[in-house]
């Protein structure tokens, strides 16, 4: 249950009334401040003349413009982490939506208390990425530099964009060096949740992370697959096979 103290707000953008205000009533009941839409030119408005927000709940199917279309323009101005909902829950609708910069998908049909678990960890993720006693200002490998307290990455020197959980991505990976990481570990400690063995959320995720810092994402040389067992940051930069 989240900090009665602290005021989390989230926006809402789901067409079906229903199932807006239940998840609207579910979240009050946990102290999060929440504003809805019912369209995504509503969500668009809202997110713009009544943030910030500190996440973004987006269903995917809805009139006007469709929740890619606002996550689209979310991620042109804000970092906020996104979730979509979908119903279709396939690979390539989950895909598109991190290529877009989604933080995580939810599935219908759901139950409220898989809504809250996801978004207990998400919240979790950014104040662990803001916690300053837990992370170093600066850390550097390879050709690649992070800096947590800016949330920015360079690689081979040049600025790269990277959504809230490639950033941690990356993070655990160099936090890690030349350490096998099991996809259950990344899971657990990047996502914030125990694995399940029906989400590809991980191969996405590294897929994604692997086009923004890799010369060759098809040959990676730093995040490299290690068949049956994970993956491995690899600070010699070998070929993977």
């Amino acid at each position: 249950m989240a900090d009665p103290s602290i005021s989390i707000r989230v926006l809402i953008a789901e067409d079906e009334a229903p199932l807006r205000n239940l998840v609207k009533l579910s979240l009050l009941n946990n102290q999060y401040e929440v504003i809805t839409a019912y369209d995504g030119q509503a969500a668009i408005e809202k997110f713009q003349q009544e943030g910030p927000f500190d996440l973004v709940i987006l269903d995917v199917m809805m009139p006007r413009k469709d929740g890619f279309d606002v996550l689209k323009e979310i991620r042109s101005e804000s970092d906020v982490p996104v979730v979509i909902l979908t119903a279709l829950g396939t690979s390539d609708d989950i895909v598109r939506g991190f290529k877009l910069g989604a933080d995580d998908y939810i599935t219908k049909p759901f139950t409220f208390r898989e809504v809250s678990a996801r978004i207990e960890a998400i919240l979790r993720r950014v104040r662990w990425m803001h916690d300053e006693e837990n992370n170093r200002p600066v850390l550097r490998m390879v050709d690649i530099e992070i800096d947590d307290r800016n949330h920015h990455v360079a690689v081979r020197g040049q600025s790269v964009d990277m959504t809230p959980i490639e950033f941690k991505l990356l993070r655990y990976f160099m936090t890690y060096p030349d350490t096998i990481l099991s996809k259950q570990q990344l899971f657990k400690e990047v996502w914030g949740y125990e694995f399940s063995g029906s989400t590809n959320l991980v191969e996405v995720g590294v897929r994604r992370l692997r086009e923004k810092i890799e010369e060759n994402p098809s040959q990676p040389r730093l995040i490299v697959t290690i068949r049956g067992r994970g993956y491995r940051f690899q600070t010699d930069s070998a070929t993977s096979s």
